[in-house]
């Protein structure tokens, strides 16, 4: 957002602004690189616990003889506690600053994930699963708000895109881990804390990552602000640089009442933002959750064996990081909407097209890969995107809670999926049905909601 010369000091008007200085740095790994690097270690855990969920189903099934209903509610505790999480920790993180929430969520999410590996009880799991996920649902909302305000304004779109990356990492690493660590030992419980050590490192790590600048301009904290920008320009080996910070509201305390008042002024700014951007989270995300959760079931079902099964769905997410990787080339070049469209109505017909063909082996594992590609090519694109619709004061809130929706989507989805839909009209139709509600949402988006590519990130609303 530019500022009028009104709303600098007299005198001072030619100068940048502060966020000006700081979307305008080269950038360097010693600077925004590190954010990137810590932002996205809590991303690919992110990716790690729910494909976890995935491990888990079967896992679990057999273990405590479970039915497919009473299965389903292992991914939907974790899903839902994401949701929760997603929207509560952008909105404190709106409030008290992208690195004090994302710290928290780390940590809740390490204590109740070793909670979840010492029950024996389906109730209890679910319980910390909903809690764990509850505290690791910030990390995404938190993690693009922080690398976004970091990151200049002429990379910022295939960094965003490449944050994405992260999630086939992680998603890959619980595949391949979790069949390596059943098949060698036979215990459910190792894939569990496997991945509850890293993560307390990483909120150790994070604990060495500055504040936002953009966040400490919105909140009026001038001397935080002033001192991390100045550190950033040295980092970068610029000389040292005046500019201006312009004046802001006075930042109002977070209270209970924040959660409804800041959803509340989501839909205020732009009502047609928002309901696209939770159109696009609900469908796009439903589709990947379902595949994600349910694809080592569905193999086993087809008469795969177990380790072969998580080991097929690993692929499906490594093969991701290929998407990505494509995704943020093609970003800048193609525009946010026309990417996210084309990709994300592919990647669900082709999910619709492998359930039809799991009776036949050969063609299984080429529309896994295919899948996994394209649809890695639409997530990165379509956070990106969503991250840009809002301006500072908003990002955290507005990104969380389209990812809260995702999360609600991705929870109780599969319930109706799996215990309703393909008993009714089978698996393939019913990835048909998930596939035509993703056109609905880009439709909406066509017609609905701007293109973001170049566009210069606010710090407030005015």
């Amino acid at each position: 957002m530019s500022h009028s010369p009104s709303s600098a000091p007299s005198g001072a008007s030619t100068l940048p602004t502060g966020e000006e200085v700081v979307q305008n740095l080269p950038w360097r790994w010693n600077t925004q690189g590190r954010v990137f690097l810590v932002g996205g270690l809590g991303f690919m855990f992110d990716a790690w616990d729910v494909t976890l969920n995935g491990v888990m189903i079967p896992l679990l099934s057999k273990e405590w003889d479970l039915e497919p209903g009473q299965a389903a509610w292992i991914g939907t505790a974790n899903l839902i506690g994401m949701a929760l999480g997603a929207f509560v920790w952008g909105t404190i993180a709106d409030r008290i600053g992208r690195r004090k929430a994302f710290t928290a969520t780390l940590l809740i999410f390490s204590l109740f994930t070793l909670a979840g590996a010492l029950t024996g009880d389906i109730v209890w799991f679910a319980v910390f699963r909903f809690i764990a996920g509850f505290g690791l649902g910030g990390c995404i909302p938190v993690d693009y708000a922080l690398v976004g305000e970091f990151t200049p304004r002429k990379h910022r779109g295939r960094v965003l895109t490449a944050m994405d990356g992260w999630w086939p990492i992680g998603a890959a690493a619980c595949g391949f881990l979790s069949a390596w660590l059943v098949a060698t030992w036979g215990h459910w419980q190792l894939p569990l804390l496997a991945m509850v050590l890293p993560a307390l490192l990483v909120f150790f790590v994070r604990l060495f990552v500055p504040e936002s600048p953009l966040f400490l301009i919105q909140q009026g904290r001038e001397k935080e602000a002033r001192a991390v920008i100045d550190d950033m320009v040295h980092r970068v080996g610029l000389p040292p640089q005046e500019y201006v910070l312009p004046p802001v509201p006075a930042p109002k305390p977070l209270t209970l009442g924040s959660l409804g008042e800041q959803v509340a002024m989501l839909w205020r700014y732009s009502s047609r933002i928002t309901f696209v951007a939770w159109s696009l989270f609900f469908t796009i995300m439903l589709v990947y959750y379902i595949a994600l959760q349910w694809l080592p079931k569905f193999l086993i079902d087809a008469g795969y064996e177990q380790s072969r099964a998580f080991i097929t769905t690993g692929g499906m997410a490594a093969v991701g990081l290929l998407g990505v990787i494509v995704a943020a080339w093609l970003v800048e070049h193609t525009g946010r909407k026309w990417l996210l469209g084309v990709t994300a109505i592919a990647s669900s017909f082709l999910m619709a097209w492998l359930a039809a063909m799991l009776d036949v082996p050969t063609a299984v594992l080429p529309l896994v890969l295919a899948f996994g590609f394209v649809v890695q090519l639409a997530i990165p694109v379509l956070y990106t995107y969503v991250s840009e619709l809002y301006p500072t004061e908003l990002r955290g809130s507005g990104f969380g809670w389209a990812s809260a929706v995702s999360r609600i989507a991705a929870g109780v989805g599969p319930l109706i999926f799996v215990t309703w839909m393909v008993p009714a009209i089978g698996l393939a139709w019913s990835f048909v049905v998930t596939g035509c509600m993703v056109v609905v949402a880009v439709v909406l988006m066509a017609f609905m909601a701007p293109e973001t590519t170049g566009k210069e990130l606010e710090v407030t609303e005015a």
